[in-house]
């Protein structure tokens, strides 16, 4: 399975959000999957990498070319796609990929992870969404959801479309034996039956 890994590039990040990804990595690749990702060396990306490639895994690295700067990529990627920009990026990030995983990450995670989220609940997509929420990094943004889905602001079936993990074993148990199901775009809005 072509799993992608959405985080941080940022090396200024706590010590344990790295290791817990480079674990996190070293699974997928014992458990056979390839690492789907954006080529980065640093930060989550990074880590991710690294784990995959102490365990041998595959890893396709997908990159604008303005990113193409010394130290930036990770060396070891088994297939690099250039694209030209960011938005391309995204999609075949998004195409390559069965599964999306994010990590701990800034606004260019959250970008990524609230894309693949709003394309589901818009059924363009069944494709499984994890939030590794490495000690409890994503508890405020979790419990921001549903909020939002409390306060109507969009549907409470919209809480379904992912899971929150903060183990790799548990989570790639549960990706493993994902089903994909038809999304109804019915059920996902907010509106009142009559």
């Amino acid at each position: 399975m072509n799993i992608c890994v959405y985080g941080a590039s940022s090396n200024m990040i706590d010590k344990k959000y790295i290791e817990k990804t480079e674990e996190l990595g070293r699974k997928m690749a014992q458990r056979g999957h390839t690492l789907v990702f954006g080529a980065g060396s640093g930060g989550m990306m990074g880590a991710a990498a690294r784990g995959v490639y102490e365990e041998h895994g595959y890893m396709i690295g997908v990159v604008p070319s303005f990113f193409n700067i010394d130290g930036v990529l990770f060396p070891h990627c088994n297939e690099l796609i250039y694209t030209e920009t960011m938005r391309e990026r995204k999609k075949i990030l998004f195409e390559k990929s069965d599964a999306f995983i994010m990590t701990p990450g800034g606004i260019g995670t959250f970008d990524e992870f609230f894309e693949v989220l709003t394309l589901k609940q818009l059924s363009r997509h069944t494709k499984a969404i994890v939030i590794y929420n490495v000690d409890g990094y994503y508890n405020d943004m979790v419990d921001m959801l549903v909020k939002t889905a409390k306060q109507g602001f969009m549907a409470e079936a919209s809480l379904n479309l992912f899971k929150v993990f903060d183990d790799a074993e548990p989570l790639f148990d549960w990706i493993e034996k994902y089903e994909a199901k038809e999304i109804k775009i019915e059920d996902m809005k907010n509106i009142p039956t009559k």
